[in-house]
């Protein structure tokens, strides 16, 4: 089947949490795939498919475990045209700079070449308290186009 990267941007776990249940749902379907809370350009590159699950920390800005991948994507502008991307954004409406965080990643890998595959995901945690129940309705929308 496909090699999924699961890329995991968080500050108290529930991204982390999310990311768990979505790699068990994929791996039942046969697929292969791996977290990684800092992820490098070289190591996700045999992977065409990756899955953001990150949340917004602060005034809208990306998890501390995160960022510097980010960076490295900025900094190195690596040609990303092979990689198929799902955005799972996790935030608390309650705040001006819901969900915004990884839009500063999504942005930087769409800089690169990375095609958006399907819809992203907002998950409102005021709304949801139990954030991987939507993340994987969301996930099995569309996790038979992989």
């Amino acid at each position: 089947m496909t090699k999924i990267a699961i890329l995991v941007g968080t500050t108290l776990g529930s991204s982390e949490y999310i990311a768990d249940e979505m790699m068990d749902q994929l791996k039942s379907l046969g697929h292969e795939v791996s977290c990684y809370l800092s992820p490098t350009i070289s190591e996700l590159a045999p992977y065409t498919y990756w899955i953001v699950v990150c949340s917004t920390h602060g005034a809208g800005d990306l998890p501390d475990n995160i960022q510097p991948f980010c960076n490295e994507i900025t900094l190195k502008n690596p040609d990303l045209s092979h990689v198929n991307l799902a955005l799972c954004a996790i935030g608390d409406s309650s705040y001006d700079t819901f969900c915004q965080g990884p839009e500063k990643l999504i942005d930087a890998l769409k800089y690169c070449g990375v095609k958006v595959c399907v819809d992203k995901i907002q998950i409102d945690v005021q709304q949801d308290p139990v954030p991987e129940d939507p993340a994987l309705a969301w996930l099995a929308q569309w996790q038979d186009n992989i």
